[in-house]
């Protein structure tokens, strides 16, 4: 069994077929063929099920492509290791952020982490926690930026800033004069929430309980975006980050209005696993995000001190 085998054996169970699997690996179709059924005789199991327009994973062959891929990861892991003992900050970096940060962190992040470790590119994934979390687990990412809490086992966190909530409406609303607003008045409002799955509408929730009585009316969808986009067309109104409310991105037709004392916010954090071997690159991240947000950074370890 070697690795190329097994890296045939995942591209086939993505391409479904042998043709553009051996494309896909710049490999002939015949060699191909013969590698995995030579693996296939190995193993003493049939991975694939050959049809005339489809090849078809086995149920067994579905647990092998999965383990398969997990050894291709770890054996990348290898040289990952091997560059991180010459230079922690040379090599990519798979850095993980939830989809309610993204799109508002990494614009200042990318050319701020670019400047402290430039032969250290950033390959992003955004995604829900859970899928995060998993990602950590299973090395298929270094590190992530979610929101607090979080505390897998063997995951290491470190809190990086601390995160307002304003309420916003159409800038025709009747609040939208309004310098403050307590969460207890939004009982009465038809508000847009992010769709279950997002820790950004979890924490909505528990700071305005109102919002999840069983006859409130709610709205859900599934970014931050379309949440501003469905306020400015009069849908209704919601709560977002300060980041998501920054003078490049705001919208006309949609007003900002800040919380009544005490105002609820979100803590943001840079998750590793403790056995990742570039603790360089995490600090390098991390001092990268303080430069980014130094006024939240700050304020928000002065207070934990």
């Amino acid at each position: 069994m070697t690795l190329n085998e097994l890296r045939y054996v995942v591209a086939v169970a993505h391409e479904r077929s042998f043709g553009r699997a051996a494309a896909r690996c710049f490999v002939s179709q015949p060699a191909l063929s013969v590698a995995i059924q030579k693996l296939e005789d190995e193993l003493g199991a049939p991975l694939f099920e050959r049809g005339k327009n489809e090849v078809t994973v086995t149920p067994v062959g579905e647990r092998i492509v999965a383990q398969a891929q997990r050894v291709l990861e770890e054996a990348t892991r290898l040289r990952d290791i091997a560059k991180a003992g010459a230079d922690p900050l040379v090599g990519p970096l798979s850095l993980g952020v939830i989809y309610t940060v993204a799109p508002y962190l990494l614009p200042d992040l990318v050319p701020a982490l670019r400047a402290r470790a430039p032969a250290m590119p950033l390959d992003i994934e955004e995604n829900l926690t859970e899928e995060l979390e998993a990602a950590l687990k299973n090395g298929r990412i270094d590190a992530a930026i979610i929101a607090l809490p979080f505390a897998p086992p063997g995951v290491v966190t470190e809190f990086l800033y601390e995160e307002p909530f304003e309420v916003v409406v159409p800038h025709d609303h009747r609040w939208a004069s309004r310098k403050a607003i307590d969460p207890a008045e939004l009982a009465g409002e038809h508000a847009i929430l992010l769709n279950a799955g997002h820790c950004f509408r979890d924490q909505v929730l528990d700071a305005c309980p109102e919002l999840s009585h069983g006859d409130a009316q709610v709205a859900r969808t599934s970014s931050l975006e379309t949440v501003r986009n469905m306020v400015a067309s009069g849908l209704g109104i919601s709560i977002l980050p300060r980041d998501a409310l920054k003078p490049r991105y705001r919208d006309p037709l949609v007003t900002a209005i800040p919380f009544a004392k005490p105002v609820p916010t979100r803590r943001i954090a840079l998750a590793h696993r403790k056995s990742f071997p570039r603790p360089a690159a995490i600090a390098a991240v991390r001092d990268a995000v303080a430069a980014c947000r130094p006024g939240s950074v700050v304020a928000a370890r002065g207070r934990e001190k």
